[in-house]
């Protein structure tokens, strides 16, 4: 097909050298795949150098402890990615001698690979002809072939899975695939595609019925959850008080400090006279000897409203915090954090 040989001679001639691009090695490949899924091109190779300098193969990542894994995946968020990868790993390493599947429905059983990262290795590692569907590839189909059916429904899904099937090139699936996604990033982008260098220009419903900007159509943004967090910052020379997040939601098995979470928004003044603080230090009639202006950290469907409040530990009335640890902080390398803590302790001084 005309559209195969076109997407195929643009990429060779303008594809970027990307380092997972170097190699066919199955690890490897799953790997930056992983970090991509929520994380632009550029700033994930930082991660994916950092991450295999540390993990370089399979052995290396199934045999690490979790809070290493979090640890060199810090500041990439999502951070379910990693531990199910680790989980994976260490399937991979104990239950199939540690040899990486090759095959798409293997690939699909670990825990955290759905239909694109499983397409993406098979195709890339180990040849075998499946069509990639990510955000790149679901835009340049929908413009491509003007499809119009609401984003995410399974009308719009399944005419997109087979629009790209039967665009594959079935004799070099790895190629077309990275083809596909990189004329996605590079060409057809979100916002003012560059259409006059496109080499399926002549093909294209949405360029040739001026419509770029309406495909695909997108989805109603969902409203953001609203979140309230109180940090106390309880800390002395011997060092700080941490512990890590268990429950199933944001940030989990990554450390932070003693928090009250709120429903909504709390002085200052209240928040010191609540019980929840009480409670947490022990004691009532703790003031804090600095409380930070309100911070504001943005997650793809929540808002945390934060507030710091300082609190110097007394080495004649020493606390003890349930459920927290008291770290020197010579030893803060060896936690991870989530990135609105790490930049905290980064400004934090005595």
């Amino acid at each position: 097909m005309e559209i195969k040989r076109k997407i195929r001679k643009w990429y060779l001639l303008n594809k970027r050298p990307l380092p997972w691009r170097d190699t066919n090695d199955p690890y490897r490949i799953w790997v930056s795949e992983i970090i991509l899924q929520q994380t632009r091109v550029m700033q994930g190779m930082d991660y994916y150098h950092r991450f295999l300098d540390r993990f370089p193969d399979l052995e290396s990542l199934a045999t690490a402890e979790e809070n290493e894994v979090l640890n060199v995946w810090q500041g990439l968020g999502y951070y379910s990615r990693a531990r199910n990868m680790h989980a994976a790993a260490k399937h991979i390493y104990s239950t199939m001698d540690g040899v990486f599947p090759s095959s798409y429905s293997a690939i699909m059983e670990l825990k955290g690979a759905g239909p694109y990262t499983a397409a993406a290795v098979a195709s890339l590692a180990f040849g075998e002809p499946r069509a990639v569907v990510d955000g790149n590839v679901h835009r340049v189909l929908s413009r491509l072939f003007g499809i119009e059916e609401t984003p995410g429904g399974y009308v719009a899904s399944s005419r997109i899975a087979r629009e790209a099937e039967d665009l594959l090139d079935r004799e070099d699936p790895g190629t077309h695939n990275q083809a596909v996604m990189e004329l996605g990033a590079l060409v057809c982008k979100p916002v003012h595609p560059d259409c006059l260098v496109c080499p399926l220009q002549e093909h294209c419903v949405a360029y040739l019925h001026n419509r770029t900007a309406e495909l695909p159509v997108r989805s109603l943004p969902v409203p953001k959850r609203r979140r309230y967090f109180h940090y106390l910052v309880v800390r002395n020379e011997n060092g700080i008080w941490l512990g890590p997040r268990k429950e199933k939601d944001i940030w989990q098995g990554m450390y932070e400090f003693p928090l009250i979470e709120t429903s909504r928004p709390v002085s200052p003044t209240s928040m010191i006279n609540s019980a929840g603080w009480s409670a947490l230090l022990g004691r009532p009639g703790i003031q804090p000897v600095k409380i930070s202006g309100p911070v504001k950290h943005v997650l793809s469907h929540q808002e945390i409203h934060v507030k710091f409040y300082q609190i110097r530990e007394d080495d004649l009335h020493p606390f003890s915090l349930p459920g927290y640890e008291k770290v020197g902080a010579g030893d803060l390398d060896r936690y991870p954090f989530p990135k609105l803590i790490d930049n905290y302790l980064d400004k934090l001084s005595d």
